[in-house]
């Protein structure tokens, strides 16, 4: 059920049932992190190897001793800075959370999200939750409500509608070592706004065994649909002439017949506007029975990095 209700909402989660909730990133899969049967449901449903950790949602920063320990200074001026918000960060966890949620490491990713729903839902509760991405593993992350329908239709009680997500794309993971920051994750939160805080850190975005994070997993957001990586498209078009192609493009007014269903990120080449309409527009894209998809490679800056980072674990395929 679609919903605003967070009664409903609340009232499933005590269940230790799993419901969809909004975040300002992209919609989220979740269950009572206190609780080890909500916990094996998100794995469960979302078809998600128990390897990949899930990430902690709590109601303000003054709940982080809740779920950490020996928390870095540095860790405390960026949650000061970015919270609530698209910045996810890897402390050493407290011994009473979950190894699920942990997949057996002694850290975990906690944040706080930026989104009224989701923030009166948390002040309602008396335990954080754990959200992943409500989507199937490797999937398209969902933006909207009517994603998470789609995916995951009456297998969920409560879907709560929080509207369009205003950012579009996942939080940005920030772990430490020697209490130095390292990014995990590119996402909603540039690299470039973190290091005006931090100065300039290293990065270990990819992990195919033990991921220290959610999203560094090669294969990821992925459509059904073949999808190509490319920073020359006309040449790529040409490749696949006869084929029904889709195209998803930043910012171009490409014209060739070839191209059956053509998707802008934005039009006036912004891309935060281009972060928030990905998603959406890949999931378009994907249900129009294409042969392909055809993706433009953004300019490699700001946010036009985590989109490339996107795409690149949504392909793996460029020509």
């Amino acid at each position: 059920m679609i919903t605003t209700c967070l009664i409903k909402a609340k009232k499933e989660l005590v269940k230790n049932k799993l419901i969809a909730i909004p975040t300002e990133t992209v919609y989220g899969l979740a269950g009572n992190a206190y609780n080890e049967t909500a916990l094996i449901q998100i794995f469960k449903l979302k078809n998600r190897p128990f390897y990949n950790p899930l990430i902690v949602h709590i109601k303000s920063a003054s709940c982080i001793n809740d779920v950490a320990i020996d928390i870095p200074k540095s860790a405390m001026i960026l949650a000061e800075k970015f919270w609530p918000g698209s910045l996810t960060l890897i402390l050493k966890k407290q011994p009473h959370i979950s190894d699920l949620i942990t997949a057996g490491k002694d850290t975990v990713a906690v944040r706080v999200p930026n989104h009224p729903l989701a923030l009166a839902l948390l002040d309602k509760l008396d335990f954080p939750l754990a959200a992943p991405s409500a989507n199937p593993f490797g999937s398209i992350s969902p933006t909207n409500a009517d994603h998470v329908f789609n995916y995951f239709g009456e297998k969920l009680e409560v879907i709560l509608d929080g509207g369009e997500c205003e950012k579009g794309l996942e939080s940005t993971i920030i772990g430490f070592e020697n209490e130095q920051p390292i990014l995990y994750r590119h996402g909603s939160i540039s690299v470039e706004e973190i290091e005006k805080i931090t100065g300039k850190i290293s990065a270990i975005t990819n992990s195919e065994k033990t991921p220290s994070a959610p999203g560094m997993l090669s294969r990821h957001y992925a459509p059904n649909t073949d999808t190509y990586l490319t920073s020359n498209l006309i040449e790529l078009i040409k490749f696949f002439k006869g084929k029904k192609i889709g195209i998803l493009v930043f910012k171009n007014h490409i014209h060739d017949k070839a191209i059956f269903h053509k998707e802008i990120l934005s039009k006036s080449g912004d891309l935060n506007e281009a972060a928030k309409n990905l998603y959406a527009a890949m999931h378009r894209l994907d249900k129009n029975n294409l042969d392909v998809i055809i993706a433009e490679r953004l300019p490699d800056v700001g946010l036009g990095k985590t989109i490339n980072d996107k795409l690149e674990r949504a392909t793996k395929k460029e020509k």
